[in-house]
């Protein structure tokens, strides 16, 4: 499922209840994380629930890093967040995801208002996480 998809299947919901379920839903197609990877190296800080995220880096055809993201959390509505960012941000290049405006997506969906500020900051966080292993992934390339 692409990024697109999401989002119309999103704005298609009315209800925020229909949307956490959608939420849920995302969460339970992840690939599944390797039991090895659920491991402190791998742990998001700042997020209330647990969150760990494995990153591959692979050169694209221009010899620039692209980067592809597995997750999991402990909590389902939080997993289907990392199924959505995961979504954004797996299989861009590293410059596209250091630009990359995912605010922006989670405004668009309305998370500002529905989701609590642990949700918002552990979003935040795992946003971060990702953009901090792209960067290091450009300069792993210099």
């Amino acid at each position: 499922m692409t990024i697109d998809e999401i989002i119309e299947n999103f704005e298609f919901l009315d209800e925020w209840d229909d949307r956490y379920r959608y939420l849920i839903e995302l969460g339970r197609t992840l690939e599944p994380l390797p039991e090895e990877a659920h491991n402190d190296d791998n742990k998001v800080r700042g997020c209330a629930s647990q969150v760990w995220l494995l990153t591959k880096v692979e050169r694209g055809p221009d010899g620039e890093p692209v980067l592809h993201f597995l997750g999991d959390s402990d909590a389902h509505i939080v997993r289907g967040l990392v199924a959505l960012t995961l979504t954004f941000f797996s299989g861009r290049s590293a410059k596209d995801i250091i630009g990359a405006d995912a605010q922006a997506l989670f405004r668009g969906l309305g998370f500002e208002q529905h989701l609590t500020p642990q949700r918002s900051n552990g979003l935040r966080s795992m946003v971060e996480r990702i953009k901090r292993d792209a960067a290091n992934a450009l300069v792993a390339v210099a």
